[in-house]
């Protein structure tokens, strides 16, 4: 609670930092209208919104996230934004939260970015890329490099202005039915799995079935699929998918590092004083470290619940897979980014800005887990 109270008082620091220079501003403008130019006006008009999800009710950090986002907001504002936060369904269809939010039917959004790959081929590098950016990495990309740039860049034609909201971390590999000893165990696999991640499996020659999160499970245990993927141990542990398939895999090659989103009607946001925007903004960051924390912090205990209390067989993929998958996935996202220009340019960035954190990553953050992973090897 302490650790709370402390980002809350920080957030609404930030803000009133930025009120002190829109209020700056607004001297300026004053000395302007004495000058001819236009009145300005300061308000204390308040505003409510409506954020539809994608995300099951009350779907732990997910949905519960969205609902956080939404809290914060309203007390870094002191009660001038407040915003209702609907779960998949409630209000609009879970897939159709994009569109409303572009609509304008709805003020924002939350869900990934990889769930729009058919309004817009380029959004599913801001979500998850096979192979690709960590969580760690992700936001590197996007605070440090283009990537935020160029996401918003992506949805601008759309109306929609985005913000990362969370990050899962590297995900699991899913739950199989059967062990993968080889590449061509994927082959007329019928897996559960979105997003890029989906087309490799394509190309592996399994088959891709997407299913709403509610029903994964009885389609795994009845076999109607014969793997799925979800997140990770805590969220997996909660679906009970170890009633249903024998062997968890690791890692989590398509999603290592899954990138939730919130989405802003560009009309409604640009029509919010500058101290309200900025409200939003740093809400939505803050609720990114929060989400990324939580879920490190949760899925050890899971995991350990899994393997203590529900005997499950935790396994890797062998080496040979791993390969295998690696340049499955590198052909799939040259195919996929020659599809589409703009999705070919946020590639490019992707690719470059990969290879420049990744030198780095490998005499840092690899050369220390190298060390201290040993005692927690499987």
């Amino acid at each position: 609670m302490k650790r709370r109270d402390f980002l809350i008082k920080a957030g609404v620091g930030v803000t009133a930092a930025a009120a002190t220079v829109a209020l700056t501003g607004c001297e300026k403008d004053k000395q302007s209208e004495q000058k001819g130019a236009g009145p300005a006006v300061i308000t204390n008009k308040k505003y409510e919104w409506r954020m539809v999800t994608t995300w099951p009710p009350k779907l732990p950090l997910l949905q519960t996230g969205a609902e956080r986002f939404a809290e914060m907001v309203k007390k870094m504002s002191g009660g001038r934004l407040t915003i209702q936060v609907y779960a998949g369904g409630e209000l609009v269809p879970p897939l159709e939260t994009f569109q409303s939010v572009s609509q304008g039917t709805v003020e924002a959004g939350s869900g990934a970015a990889y769930y729009w790959a058919g309004k817009a081929p380029a959004a599913q590098w801001f979500a998850a890329v096979p192979f690709g950016l960590n969580a760690q990495g992700n936001n590197a990309w996007f605070y440090g490099g283009n990537g935020l740039k160029l996401w918003e860049e992506v949805y601008a034609p759309f109306n929609v202005i985005p913000r990362p909201l969370g990050n899962t971390g590297v995900q699991m590999g899913g739950w199989f039915r059967k062990e993968i000893k080889s590449i061509g165990d994927f082959k007329g696999l019928k897996m559960r799995i979105p997003g890029l991640g989906g087309k490799v499996l394509a190309k592996a020659g399994g088959t891709v079935v997407l299913l709403a999160g509610g029903e994964i499970f009885t389609s795994l245990e009845r076999g109607v699929i014969d793997a799925t993927e979800w997140v990770g141990p805590m969220h997996d542990l909660r679906m009970g998918f170890y009633k249903a398939a024998k062997f968890y895999y690791a890692p989590g090659w398509h999603e290592p590092g899954t990138t939730l989103e919130a989405m802003f009607n560009k009309k409604a946001y640009d029509s919010l004083p500058k101290d309200l925007q900025v409200i939003l903004d740093v809400a939505a960051a803050e609720c990114n470290i929060w989400t990324l924390a939580e879920f490190d912090a949760q899925n050890g205990g899971a995991l350990q619940e899994l393997i203590g209390k529900h005997k499950v067989n935790v396994k890797r993929f062998p080496p040979e897979v791993m390969a295998d998958l690696k340049k499955l996935a590198d052909e799939t996202l040259e195919e996929e980014a020659d599809k589409d220009s703009q999705a070919k340019k946020v590639h490019e960035d992707f690719k470059k800005f990969k290879d420049q954190v990744g030198i780095w990553y490998s005499v840092s953050e690899k050369s220390y887990f190298d060390v201290i992973a040993k005692k927690y090897s499987l």
